[in-house]
């Protein structure tokens, strides 16, 4: 997962054109942000943890325990996409990150293809979405202004909620109302960013932008009402030293995480043949 609130400690922005033509003006580091970013990423390396060794080395617990943490997944992914789309607020240009971010996440496709092959390759991660989310906002930031705060947010989370069981051909919020989206919507290799992907699709860390991309939105619009009324001084306060730094860094440890938690499952089955373990 990526995406970092700029600016440090001791200094504040500078005024810069954000996305937009919007100028962002010169504010503390808002800590809390980092600090939730940070207690989110906590989660998943530790739920990829799992699931490295459960799903590629074997081990019988490894996959309860993905089963067991599985349904809080959405959660602290969702938490981490909120913070991503807050961020939107406090970017300089949304449209260079995004660009930048795509990049880096097209390398995680070539590189997972290149050392663990198509069948656990990830096509379209959290980084995929974001990078395509950060993009939509740069270039359709004047327009989204346009809509008043509240209102965006409540639209935004109502769309989640509608398009969440998009994989599984559904629209609506079972039992109460709910559309069954045509087959032949999931019959193209093409639509898979979407949420509409083929039986044979296959991607270990997969985002689509239905249902996604309305949470980030939903979190674009929450961090304009703090930009434009200001963040309480008690989320500039440091209190989760540790998590800050994870949050503040968030993108170099997801990319870094995963290879660090093979290498050691390997080094540590390994050594365990090796001593007849």
């Amino acid at each position: 997962m990526a995406d970092k609130n700029k600016g440090n400690d001791k200094n504040t922005e500078k005024n810069a054109p954000a996305s937009g033509g919007e100028a962002v003006k010169s504010r503390p580091r808002v800590h809390a942000l980092d600090e939730l970013r940070g207690i989110a990423i906590f989660c998943m390396i530790f739920f990829h943890a799992f699931y490295t060794i459960g799903y590629f080395f074997e081990y019988d617990w490894g996959i309860w325990l993905v089963n067991f943490f599985t349904p809080a997944e959405p959660y602290f992914a969702g938490v981490f996409i909120v913070l991503s789309g807050i961020a939107c607020n406090l970017s300089h240009s949304n449209l260079e990150r995004g660009v930048k971010l795509l990049l880096i996440s097209l390398g995680v496709t070539l590189v997972t293809y290149l050392t663990v092959g198509e069948k656990n390759m990830i096509q379209f991660g959290i980084l995929h979405m974001l990078s395509c989310c950060m993009l939509l906002y740069g270039l359709s930031n004047k327009y989204l202004k346009l809509v008043p705060s509240w209102i965006g947010i409540l639209l935004n989370v109502v769309l989640f909620v509608l398009t969440y069981q998009t994989t599984h051909h559904i629209f609506g919020l079972p039992p109460l109302f709910s559309v069954t989206i045509p087959d032949s919507w999931y019959s193209t290799h093409f639509l898979f960013m979407f949420g509409f992907c083929r039986s044979d699709f296959v991607s270990t860390d997969y985002f689509p932008l239905l249902p996604w991309l309305f949470l980030f939105f939903a979190g674009t619009y929450l961090g304009r009402i703090g930009v434009k009324r200001k963040f309480p001084k008690w989320l500039m306060t440091k209190r989760l030293g540790f998590f800050g730094f994870m949050g503040r860094h968030s993108l170099l440890i997801y990319l870094l995480h995963q290879p660090l938690i093979f290498g050691i499952c390997y080094a540590v089955n390994y050594f365990k043949g090796l001593f007849g373990g």
